[in-house]
């Protein structure tokens, strides 16, 4: 096979596998405009009248107002923390600066095997003991625990892709530890960051299981959560249930076009050391 036929035949494939993930968002995208007959009897055809009320009426029962600031704030609030904490660990683990490493970084291994399922009636005990629940920040705290083992390892990776020399070049030249990491290699590692905060964020975003445990008042809850509620009352009206997807969908799916080229450089970037 010919390298011109070659490369045809890999943009085919790909042209393939990129259809079939946009034909499912497609589809959500034109049933959100039809009325529940309408995706009843052509859900694979154009809506008849382009409207809004399926939006608004997802928006009202959905209560995606409160929804969508409390999303913000539970991904903010685990993304800020997750790139804080991970990249301090990241560095000090790539450098092997403190002692028994190799055993820390045993530990972060086991801690992300172990499902999250076993903690969660403990850490609600504790949460509830302190009056914290109902909280998205809080509930961002503890999603930046269950996300620190996978981010440190990404972090400690892209440290290991700074050279030793520059390092040590900034630290003969009088810079503290602190302006060492924050002014010159954190800058060097943006990639990393980006990559972590662009995945973590969207695991934050669409996280059920912790945020229904710990979010049981309505005005708490995220946007996954009052789309839940809108399951009950509009089961049966799929134009709307589409039209409630698609207002989940677009915010995340916004950041991650925005940010893929930078995801991209950096987990490449990630796997060249380990």
């Amino acid at each position: 096979m010919t390298r011109p036929l070659k490369h045809l035949t890999g943009h085919l494939v790909l042209a393939v596998f990129g259809v079939i993930a946009l034909v499912p968002l497609l589809l959500v995208l034109i049933n959100s405009f039809k009325s529940n007959a309408e995706v009843l009897e052509s859900p694979f055809g154009l809506p008849a009248q382009v409207g809004l009320e399926n939006f608004v009426t997802a928006w009202t029962y959905g209560g995606f107002g409160p929804g969508f600031l409390n999303s913000i704030l539970l991904t903010g609030t685990t993304v800020l923390v997750v790139l804080i904490c991970s990249s301090l660990a990241g560095y000090v683990l790539a450098g092997q600066k403190v002692r028994r490493w190799p055993a820390i970084m045993v530990y972060f291994t086991m801690a992300m095997t172990v499902p999250i399922q076993l903690f969660i009636f403990p850490l609600y005990s504790v949460v509830a003991s302190l009056d914290l629940t109902d909280n998205p920040a809080v509930v961002g705290v503890i999603l930046a625990a269950v996300n620190m083992p996978f981010a440190t390892f990404m972090m400690r990776t892209f440290f290991l892709n700074v050279p030793a020399e520059l390092e040590e070049a900034a630290l003969m030249d009088g810079v503290s530890t602190f302006q060492l990491v924050t002014r010159v290699l954190l800058p060097l590692v943006r990639p990393g960051l980006i990559t972590v905060g662009v995945i973590v964020g969207l695991n934050a975003w669409n996280e059920f299981l912790i945020s229904s445990t710990f979010l049981q008042n309505p005005s708490a809850q995220t946007l996954t959560l009052g789309f839940l509620t809108m399951n009950g009352t509009f089961s049966t009206d799929i134009g709307t249930m589409m039209a409630g997807a698609l207002i989940l969908i677009v915010p995340v799916l916004a950041v991650f076009i925005a940010l893929q080229r930078y995801v991209v450089d950096g987990m490449a970037a990630g796997a060249v050391k380990g």
